[in-house]
């Protein structure tokens, strides 16, 4: 064997196979991207078609506290009072401890303001227009069920009005004396701001006065009078464009009439007071007035006396 000619041909071969071999590596370094890009997305779709992602669910509405602030932890009805600005409400779910006709609730906190309400019957010879007191309902800043009670009217009942009122006969066998609730409301009532619609017509039938000064009547809001053109605005329309949700839907219930005012009161409470102020500008201390009142006393000047020479 002539190792020369080897030697030779061999050298033939291995620039054959180099020239081959760059040819190959121009091609893929070429496409090279192209195909790993191509190699990534058939994996990734074929992990997707295996493994699907899931989808985040959306977190359940809840209703917490009134204000809702983001703290779990329950407000006392003072740190509750005591603030201005607040988002907008929604009317919390009724609990199963606030049940119908249970008169006052000892352990519910009353604080400083209490929205009313009161359901009416149809007596007289005019049902229509002649109303009497059948059930009442008064509720605290949170919302929560203070007092409520069946009231068995002064007058013989001609017109339950159950379609509307929600009270028929079978009611009057607990309903409460009307003198009895009297009482228990005024005492409620005494020192503490009150919040209704069209209020006077509850405090008529109740037969007591509140003073004007802490009262607060949705139904005479100026901003809520302007979305009636003026005129007194219904609770119902008031509750379903402010509050967003509905109320009188068939019977109505006082204690949730009383809940919508004090929710209405709650979502405007800055304007509401700024429109009081107005109307009942703050009042001096007992000690200023006394000595305001000494200032506009006209002032005696002494006689000087003379002096003997």
């Amino acid at each position: 064997m002539d190792l020369n000619n080897l030697s030779a041909n061999w050298k033939k071969l291995q620039a054959t196979l180099g020239t081959k071999a760059n040819s190959t590596l121009t091609k893929s370094s070429k496409h090279g991207v192209k195909r790993k890009r191509e190699v990534v997305q058939h994996i990734a779709t074929h992990s997707r078609a295996e493994n699907p992602k899931p989808r985040k669910r959306s977190r359940p509405y809840t209703v917490m506290a009134l204000d809702g602030d983001g703290s779990t932890e329950p407000l006392s009805i003072q740190e509750l009072e005591s603030r201005e600005n607040l988002p907008r409400p929604r009317l919390p779910a009724r609990s199963s401890s606030q049940k119908v006709n249970t008169g006052l609730s000892p352990e519910v906190e009353i604080g400083r303001y209490v929205a009313l309400d009161c359901e009416m019957v149809g007596v007289g010879p005019n049902p229509d227009r002649e109303s009497a007191l059948a059930r009442v309902s008064i509720v605290n800043y949170n919302g929560d069920q203070v007092y409520d009670s069946y009231v068995l009217p002064l007058e013989t009942v001609t017109d339950y009005r159950t379609h509307i009122s929600g009270i028929s006969q079978s009611h009057m066998k607990s309903a409460r004396q009307f003198k009895e609730v009297q009482m228990e409301v005024v005492k409620i009532l005494k020192d503490r701001v009150l919040i209704g619609h069209a209020i006077r017509h509850d405090l008529e039938v109740l037969m007591i006065s509140h003073p004007h000064r802490d009262i607060r009547d949705t139904a005479r809001h100026p901003p809520y009078r302007k979305l009636a053109g003026g005129g007194s605005p219904r609770l119902k329309i008031l509750a379903s464009e402010l509050l967003g949700f509905e109320i009188q839907q068939g019977e109505h219930s006082s204690v949730e009439d009383a809940r919508a005012c004090m929710l209405l009161f709650r979502k405007d409470k800055s304007v509401f007071e700024r429109e009081h102020s107005k109307r009942w500008p703050a009042q001096p201390p007992p000690e200023r007035q006394e000595d305001a009142e000494e200032q506009k006393k006209p002032r005696k000047h002494k006689k000087k006396k003379k002096r003997k020479h």
